[in-house]
């Protein structure tokens, strides 16, 4: 009997090869592009049905990221690549610290434009590169793996769960190793790719929507948006500076002159530009009033003293 270790790839249907495509390359660019397309329907459905797992894994993040922990995020190839994505995105759209959101991809920074592929077959290097960031209890490691068994990305939530961390697994694959491993097994099986094995397809689609869901859900959880706007953005440019002078004018009803006097004054944080005018505060006391409520605007504005 074969053990989950020596799972062959015709048992795993990211590895599966899908009939339907077995004339792709008789097929025109529009066609292709049609079979392609199609193909991606079944992400949705599939993420649908791990929605209960997802949910879980974000009360485990804000738990821990409340309490002082990290969101971790490994693994190797495009799943690494679009962990490290997603954690990159978090302090421009957020202005989260950039601790506080952690991609880490076997073979390291060069592997995100050279692939280094038999980077994942090292258990012990995942762990390892995992150790290096000296995780606690207060950690939520998420391993992200399409086949659910990449050896660099096992050893890493092993080694979590050593330190204490909670660990999520995302893979595509139903019954996977990963899925036995971790605390929170998000499972997202998308079938078969459009081309065999190429799982940065269907896989990497699913993979980046959960990815997406996780930290855009534990953010606005964490008090970084006011109902659905970035008021936590870092207005590092012409086009963003612009997107807090509206949210400003949006939120307090303030002229556009207005907010950007006031913006200019608060150093270009909305949350604290829109309290002062709100209140008729200063910015010193716009922090303080923010300071009590956990930096949640909404309460913030409805404060009272």
């Amino acid at each position: 009997m074969m053990t989950d270790h020596s799972l062959r790839a015709h048992t795993r249907t990211t590895e599966t090869i899908d009939p339907a495509y077995s004339n792709l390359d008789t097929l025109s660019p529009t066609e292709i592009a049609t079979a392609m397309n199609g193909a991606e329907s079944l992400v949705t459905l599939a993420i649908d049905k791990a929605i209960p797992a997802i949910g879980q894994a974000i009360d485990a993040i804000v738990t821990g990221m409340t309490s002082g922990g990290r969101l971790i995020y490994i693994g190797s190839g495009t799943s690494g690549r679009l962990g490290v994505l997603d954690a990159s995105e978090c302090p421009p759209t957020f202005s989260s610290h950039p601790d506080d959101i952690i991609g880490i991809i076997a073979g390291g920074d060069d592997a995100l434009r050279t692939a280094i592929e038999g980077a994942e077959d090292d258990a012990d290097a995942g762990a390892q590169d995992l150790l290096a960031h000296s995780i606690t209890n207060r950690d939520v490691v998420v391993g992200i793996t399409a086949s659910g068994r990449t050896p660099y990305v096992l050893g890493a939530v092993q080694a979590a769960q050593r330190a204490g961390a909670t660990t999520v697994g995302i893979s595509n694959n139903d019954g996977s190793k990963l899925g036995s491993l971790v605390d929170i097994p998000i499972e997202v099986p998308v079938g078969p790719e459009v081309l065999a094995g190429s799982t940065r397809l269907k896989a990497g689609s699913a993979q980046k929507r959960v990815l997406n869901i996780l930290t855009t859900a534990t953010m606005v959880k964490l008090g970084k948006t006011y109902g659905n706007l970035m008021v936590d953005v870092s207005p590092t440019n012409e086009k963003l500076r612009e997107r807090a002078i509206n949210l400003v004018t949006r939120i307090t009803g303030a002229s556009e002159e207005t907010a950007l006097e006031t913006l200019v004054v608060a150093q270009w944080r909305v949350k604290v530009a829109a309290t002062m005018l709100t209140h008729s505060i200063s910015p010193a006391m716009a922090e303080q009033v923010l300071a009590g409520k956990d930096g949640r605007l909404r309460l913030a504005l409805a404060d009272t003293k």
